[in-house]
């Protein structure tokens, strides 16, 4: 923890070893990235300690959101973070710890449906107040700080989509 600590604590250029940039905007950029990196690295070392990696937490977040309705491959894949990621064999990891079940659906004999289990909830709400508890003490800033910061990554993204 300390080194993530630290990684944090210091300015982008001593992190990644260099003061060139092209402009603030290509800094800004890079900041981006690497603070979305340590970001994941703190919030995969907590989610270790109950078994997940950050899709399947992810997949279980989805999956409560919907609960208690049931949800095909293709709807989970389309709400996930990373959209490269493997659903199928996310949900296979996520059944053999029972934390989710697969079933067909009642509708469409083709298709096959996911639910989470009381297991899945129950490791959901344990790993997720963990998550909240220690991002919160890293994370620090003032709300107002953090509308702005939301409101500059959407407008980031709107000129991207």
């Amino acid at each position: 923890m300390y080194i993530h600590t630290f990684a944090l604590e210091m300015k982008l250029e001593q992190a990644i070893k260099s003061t060139k940039f092209k402009s603030e905007v290509h800094k800004a950029v890079l900041h981006i990235l690497y603070t979305a990196w340590w970001l994941k690295t703190l919030s995969a070392k907590e989610l270790k300690e109950f078994g997940l990696t950050h899709e399947q937490y992810n997949v279980l977040r989805i999956l409560k959101g919907k609960h208690p309705e049931q949800m095909c491959v293709r709807d989970i894949a389309s709400r996930m973070i990373e959209k490269n990621s493997n659903v199928p064999r996310i949900i296979d990891r996520l059944e053999i710890k029972k934390l989710v079940e697969r079933t067909t659906s009642l509708l469409d004999k083709r298709e096959t449906v996911i639910t989470i289990t009381k297991a899945g909830i129950a490791l959901l709400q344990a790993s997720t107040f963990v998550l909240d508890e220690k991002m919160t003490k890293q994370f620090t800033l003032p709300e107002e700080e953090a509308v702005t910061l939301n409101l500059l990554l959407e407008k980031i993204r709107e000129t991207t989509d």
